[in-house]
């Protein structure tokens, strides 16, 4: 195997390039599930039925709070990334713990703003405006779910192993799967949100 020590770890190999390049395309079709659910919720978004809009059960304090660790786990994943790259295994380890801490954070504000839409009567069933947006952020939140457990998977490996071509490659693979989850959110946050506060 022939290596390029002029690229970052992650690249180094012809194997990891195409790796990378493989999971450019994976995000692709992703990009696509999610086009589709948006789709559908702005298709649904005004049909409440008897049941309320979205401006009756959008409460900013969480969503804030989600958007906030959401964003600040792509700024920690990209420092892992740079601390990787500079051969810092211990703070890449840190920055990447601090990452998955903040996405158990997200999904733990988002768990509990479910529970209140329940509880609330605002269940998947009340309207096509609920389904939609109980399936839209249901698929986003089992994205991060898998993620994370994706990235505890990896914080293992490299724990084991240290950063080779292999853990390095796979940790950069998952800060891009990472990044794109929150460019989702961020179309959540000002087309769902946002939008449905108005």
């Amino acid at each position: 195997m022939k290596l390029d020590n002029s690229l970052p770890l992650e690249y180094r190999s012809e194997e990891n390039s195409n790796r990378i390049f493989g999971f450019w395309l994976f995000l692709g079709a992703e990009i696509v599930l999610f086009s589709t659910l948006f789709a559908v919720y702005f298709t649904l978004w005004n049909r409440t039925g008897n049941g309320p809009s979205g401006k009756e059960i959008f409460e900013i304090g969480p969503v804030l709070i989600e958007t906030f660790v959401l964003l600040t786990s792509s700024f920690t994943i990209g420092l892992m990334i740079n601390s990787m790259r500079h051969g810092m295994q211990k703070a890449a380890m840190v920055f990447f713990f601090i990452t998955l801490v903040l996405g158990l954070i997200f999904l733990g504000v988002e768990i509990t703003e479910f529970v209140t839409y329940i509880n609330e009567g605002a269940t998947i069933s009340t309207s096509a405006f609920m389904s939609s947006l109980f399936v839209l952020l249901g698929t986003h939140g089992a994205h991060v779910t898998l993620g994370l457990l994706w990235g505890a998977g990896i914080m293992i490996q490299i724990k084991r192993e240290g950063f080779t071509l292999d853990t390095a490659n796979k940790s950069f693979i998952f800060s891009l799967y990472w990044h794109f989850l929150d460019v989702v959110w961020i179309f959540i946050f000002s087309f769902v949100y946002l939008k449905g506060m108005m």
